[in-house]
């Protein structure tokens, strides 16, 4: 389950350059097997202990303590680069970007965040979430001087690689938010993840039985419902939604690579082309040209509005509720695009490498699963409500775990 006992030289000769090039040739590798990973859908324990030594999980911390130092719009581009070779791989840096980088913002005790950080990056830590807001499943109940965890959650990604997670419970009637490690005893991960896309995410179940929990692990004091956080502490949500754009579009741009490796080495031309090489049909040059535009208008949409969500978190407490909602309008209006773009592209492939690149051997449909089974997560027409919300009426999206 934990690879916490694994640690790693955190920091040591990582830079950004190398940071780049480990990202491409892990995703280069995972391309080359991506077929296999995708048939087995196993748990990703190897690839995750592989971007651990890269140094990939660290790239956002402070190069005080190790980490890469490198800001969102760096990190989500690690992100669509390891989606290329296989999305889940890419959702699941992305998420823990998200996880564990939250404890800056959120923890009210900013010392523990401190040592938290310092932890992750010496020991190497993946971090997880056991908070989908439509499974509250999850109960806190006082115990001697602590109190025990019980319940499940249906879906909770990297529930077996996980080293540490983000969860949330009642607790007497309020909301309690908390981190904790997954090697204490209580904690199991369930293997019933069977979806037709994203099959490395490590997406089951997960089950808690008295697992304990302290005080020292609350990120802020229990809160009613109703109790609006400060706006620095909302920001998980548009940049956990920046993490589904960007290896949606890393999905997108890895199916238009292996088809255009398809067409260059397998598809022929066909018979009233009037060309030798399926490359020169005109038809298939058109269509390839038209995914490529729209992939790249996508991408500089996606890293537009990484700029806007980092330049509003930079703010830090200064940050206000109305520069909060505007970065994530930016956002947002990214998801929606990227929902379409990556939708198109991944289905539209096959128009261009033709019938026999549907051979069960190549499983070019994973790239279109995958985005499929994720797209799903919230609907892509509320987002598109959202962004239209705040252009016609000034209205910034209500603040929750999915807006």
């Amino acid at each position: 389950m934990s690879q916490s006992n694994v640690v790693y030289a955190a920091g040591l000769g990582v830079t950004r350059d190398s940071l780049f090039a480990s990202a491409a040739e892990i995703s280069h590798d995972l391309s080359l097997h991506a077929a296999d990973l995708d048939r087995d859908g196993r748990p990703p324990i190897g690839e995750i202990v592989k971007l651990k030594k890269a140094g990939l999980l660290n790239a956002l911390h402070a190069r005080e303590i190790g980490g890469g130092g490198l800001d969102w719009v760096d990190g989500l581009k690690l992100v669509r680069i390891l989606a290329r070779g296989e999305s889940s791989i890419g959702q699941l840096l992305g998420y823990h970007y998200v996880n564990s980088q939250s404890i800056y913002w959120s923890f009210a005790d900013q010392a523990r965040a401190q040592v938290l950080g310092a932890e992750t990056v010496s020991q190497n830590l993946y971090w997880g979430a056991a908070v989908n807001p439509r499974d509250p499943g999850l109960t806190l109940t006082r115990r001697g001087t602590g109190y025990v965890l019980n319940g499940r959650k249906s879906f909770s990604t990297a529930a077996r690689v996980s080293d540490y997670i983000n969860a949330n419970a009642t607790l007497e009637g309020k909301i309690a938010n908390f981190a904790v490690p997954t090697d204490r005893p209580g904690y199991v991960a369930n293997d019933d993840w069977d979806n037709i896309g994203q099959r490395l995410s490590d997406s089951g179940s997960v089950e808690f039985h008295d697992f304990p929990v302290y005080e020292e692990d609350f990120i802020a004091q229990p809160a009613n419902e109703n109790v609006p956080p400060p706006a620095l502490a909302t920001f998980n949500t548009p940049l956990i939604q920046l993490v589904f754009v960007n290896f949606y579009l890393g999905a997108a741009e890895g199916s238009l690579a292996a088809a255009v490796d398809y067409i260059r080495t397998t598809t022929r031309p066909w018979v009233t082309s009037g060309v030798e090489r399926a490359a020169d049909d005109p038809y298939i040059l058109e269509r390839v040209g038209e995914f490529t535009a729209a992939l790249k208008a996508s991408v500089a949409l996606a890293d537009s509005a990484a700029l806007v969500v980092q330049t509003s978190l930079a703010k830090g407490h200064d940050v206000t509720a109305r520069e909060r909602g505007e970065a994530a309008a930016e956002a947002y209006a990214a998801k929606v695009h990227a929902t379409h773009v990556a939708l198109d592209i991944t289905a539209r492939v096959f128009e261009v490498t033709g019938a026999r690149s549907t051979a069960e051997k190549y499983r070019f449909d994973r790239f279109w699963r995958n985005v499929r089974t994720h797209t799903l997560h919230d609907p892509v027409f509320y987002k598109a409500k959202e962004v239209g919300e705040f252009v016609l009426n000034d209205k910034v999206p209500v603040v929750s775990l999915y807006s």
